[in-house]
């Protein structure tokens, strides 16, 4: 049977006509005749692309020798799940990992979701202030790590975090730093003093009866949190966000519906998996519509246009700078970019001339737009591979996924706003979170009593049920898709001799949407340096994090009250600095 027939409709399909808005609130209209919702976890949805698709690729790294067919993923999802039942995780456990796109780190989510284990993926850019952090606050049970990325060492942070592994035999950790924590594994064949490898791992599948592992994956609910993505916001440390099976299966299927995904694409995709953008955009879109995983480890312009041309990939996901960087490359002619048709865009704007140019050299026609949070599972409105509309692609964020509540509301009264008028962007439906972890306050001031999700940032709807984003309600920043909290930011940089108070601002920014900017005020008799302060932040907090853009105040702009004027901070940026 060929696969083109697991298409959910026809490349030039039309969207579904929907009576005019009154009010800017919609829900998603589907365009087929499949339901909107399933109860599947995501151990069942992966059953189903491997009866469907089984002896095509499911994941491939075209840079090494690692192909695996739907038939062999699977084979290794339930070598690993076994593996961990093996050594006694139960159901419910955290697994935290931390890697970039490495090989078994598709399969490791699969395998935990299996056995019903929550996936907790950490950011690779991590220093040791933060993970001991995330650590603590999440309960972690088992730790999985690589060796390293870019200048962080990965094993030697972890050893001076828990120095007991080089002293006590492993299975049996104890650690008084951080008593949930069990086990920790190194993610490759290597071995490490405490560790278990991975090798190690895969030998004690062995051990795990079949009718064991049948019963932990028939005890499963697809509202089990399966995966816990720590997120910056406005208010300090990263908050632990609950997603279930429901949450990313769902939100996933429609994400690849979107882009007509089906068992004939190969999506590329070299946005990194510790973020919903990889594990539930790239990932849960793949395996609700059987399509390749093209895997790169770590983004580079040359390792993704040799993939596309290489493995004939439809699709390719990104923030505008990685598609800036592929399009301003050296090379690019050089490669063949044909087989492309769709793919996502997100993270920030992308500049029209840049959406024309991705469109006519790229050969991306079908390009998608999603917009959300994590908090929204994460996508909660996205463009449609079949518009053809440029300004419907470049200026507005689509139409609300098919079951999912998108309303703009006012942030004042709490009314849901009129066509064209501006409010916060809220949400509601199967894809929001089950709530952060051990927070009860932050989730109940983030999911109010009639169950909308607020995302914190202005927009309106027009009367097509277009969505477009005009502001920030809070002070979030978002640098090139990364989260920063200001305030994380500002108690570290608070702690260093010679600073007074701090103030962090989003800088427009051409290359990255945005950039963090500094205002402080320094001591009496201080003389500490726009480099000593980055100095200070260097190899303690994540590299993004670090103020690009540092100056020197003898106060801040304050309200009658003494309120702070961020804002005005933000105007003083853009003057400083307009070629940011």
């Amino acid at each position: 049977m060929s696969p083109s027939v697991f298409r959910l409709t026809d490349p030039f399909g039309t969207a579904p006509s929907k009576p005019p808005f009154t009010q800017a609130v919609s829900t998603g209209v589907p365009w087929n005749n499949l339901p909107i919702t399933r109860d599947d976890t995501l151990g069942s949805l992966l059953d189903q692309s491997v009866a469907r698709c089984g002896p095509q690729d499911a994941l491939v790294f075209a840079d090494r020798n690692f192909r695996l067919t739907w038939y062999e993923f699977a084979e290794l999802v339930d070598q690993m799940a076994c593996g961990l039942m093996a050594l006694g995780v139960k159901r419910g456990e955290k697994i935290a990992i931390w890697a970039t796109n490495v090989p078994h780190w598709i399969p490791l989510m699969f395998a935990a979701a299996k056995i019903g284990a929550i996936l907790l993926p950490l950011n690779t850019n991590y220093r040791a202030t933060e993970l001991d952090f995330v650590l603590k606050q999440s309960d972690t049970e088992n730790l999985f790590l690589i060796n390293g990325f870019r200048d962080i060492d990965y094993l030697q942070t972890v050893y001076e975090l828990v120095p007991e592994l080089k002293e006590q035999p492993r299975g049996r950790l104890r650690s008084p730093k951080y008593p949930h924590l069990k086990r920790v594994f190194f993610l490759g064949p290597e071995k490490h003093r405490g560790l278990y490898s991975l090798n190690e791992l895969l030998a004690l599948a062995v051990q795990t009866p079949r009718d064991a592992y049948e019963t932990r994956q028939r005890e499963l609910n697809a509202h089990d949190v399966v995966n816990m993505q720590y997120t910056s916001g406005t208010t300090g440390f990263p908050k632990g966000v609950q997603l279930t099976h429901s949450n990313i299966a769902n939100d996933g299927f429609w994400i690849g519906a979107c882009q007509n995904l089906s068992c004939a694409d190969r999506v590329c995709i070299p946005v990194p998996l510790f973020h919903c953008f990889g594990c539930v955009l790239g990932v849960m879109a793949c395996v609700n519509h059987g399509s390749t995983m093209v895997m790169v480890e770590k983004y580079d312009p040359i390792h993704v246009m040799m993939s596309i041309e290489q493995e004939r990939c439809t699709a390719c996901y990104g923030v505008p700078t990685m598609y800036i960087a592929i399009l301003d490359h050296p090379l690019f002619n050089k490669f063949d970019y044909s087989s492309l048709r769709t793919g996502l865009m997100s993270g920030s704007p992308c500049p029209e001339k840049r959406m024309k140019q991705v469109f006519d050299q790229m050969n991306m026609r079908e390009i998608s737009i999603p917009y959300g949070l994590t908090e929204a599972g994460p996508v909660m409105t996205q463009t449609r591979y079949f518009e053809k509309d440029m300004r419907n692609k470049c200026k507005t964020i689509g139409q609300a996924l098919p079951g999912i509540e998108v309303a703009i509301i006012d942030p004042e009264t709490g009314e849901i706003c009129g066509i064209d008028q501006p409010g916060e962007i809220c949400c509601r439906g199967y894809n929001t979170m089950q709530g952060y972890y051990k927070m009860p306050e932050q989730t109940a001031a983030c999911i109010d009593a009639r169950g909308w999700l607020h995302s914190g940032d202005i927009g309106h709807m027009d009367a097509n049920g277009y969505f477009y984003i005009t502001g920030r309600l809070k002070d979030l920043i978002i640098r090139g898709g990364e989260n920063i909290s200001p305030k994380e930011v500002e108690d570290f940089i608070g702690h260093m001799e010679g600073v007074k108070d701090v103030q962090l601002v989003a800088l427009p920014s051409k290359k990255y949407g945005e950039q963090p900017a500094a205002f402080i005020i320094r001591m009496e008799n201080a003389a500490i340096t726009e480099t000593d302060v980055q100095d200070y932040c260097r190899n303690k907090i994540a590299w993004f994090k670090i103020p690009k853009y540092i100056h020197f105040v003898d106060a801040f702009p304050q309200t009658a009250s003494g309120k702070i004027q961020k804002f005005k901070l933000r105007e003083q940026a853009v003057q400083l600095w307009p070629d940011a």
